[in-house]
């Protein structure tokens, strides 16, 4: 199975926009959202063309098919504006035997990981800086930023094979 992952889109209708053209484009059967889908949060500027309610319209169709866990600016208010849940502080798939353990991010991180076995993996946004490192046998993945990418990174998102974690760019042109 194919599951789609972005974090981060904070509320902004342009990137939502990208996201699913690149998530229909992808052939994956889930969208795995990673936190941070309505508010952009006190730390950040506004992103490109901050519409929460366009995002909540946009993202509604989909709710069958979206998998989401509770970001730092989520909000009970949150939930009840969106028809999918979004206040799970994680969830977990699997990826061949190993463990996806999804969170946010800013509860449990690569410097700070919930218990996992070698082999697991923890698929985390929020800090907006995609990642993919192994770390005493776990792997830490970050897809970075749907709408404010940080690091000079671009905006995207990453696509889950079976086996293996792939880059998406959302960027005009991007692979």
């Amino acid at each position: 199975m194919l599951y789609f992952i972005a974090s981060d889109i904070h509320g902004s209708a342009k990137w939502c926009r990208a996201m699913l053209r690149a998530f229909e484009e992808s052939g994956a059967s889930r969208l795995v959202l990673l936190g941070d889908i309505l508010y952009h949060g006190p730390r950040n500027d506004l992103p490109d063309e901050y519409a929460p309610k366009t995002v909540i319209e946009l993202l509604s169709p989909y709710k069958d098919r979206i998998l989401a866990v509770r970001g730092n600016c989520e909000a009970e208010v949150d939930q009840m504006v969106l028809p999918f849940p979004v206040m799970a502080d994680y969830a977990a798939v699997m990826q061949g035997d190993h463990l996806v353990y999804l969170t946010h991010g800013h509860k449990f991180s690569p410097d700070n990981p919930p218990p996992l076995s070698v082999g697991d993996v923890m698929l985390s946004g929020h800090t907006h800086v995609p990642m993919d490192e192994i770390r005493d046998g776990i792997r830490f993945v970050n897809p970075g930023s749907v709408s404010i990418p940080k690091g000079g990174s671009d905006h995207a998102c990453l696509i889950m094979t079976d086996t293996d974690f792939i880059p998406v760019s959302l960027e005009e042109g991007g692979a």
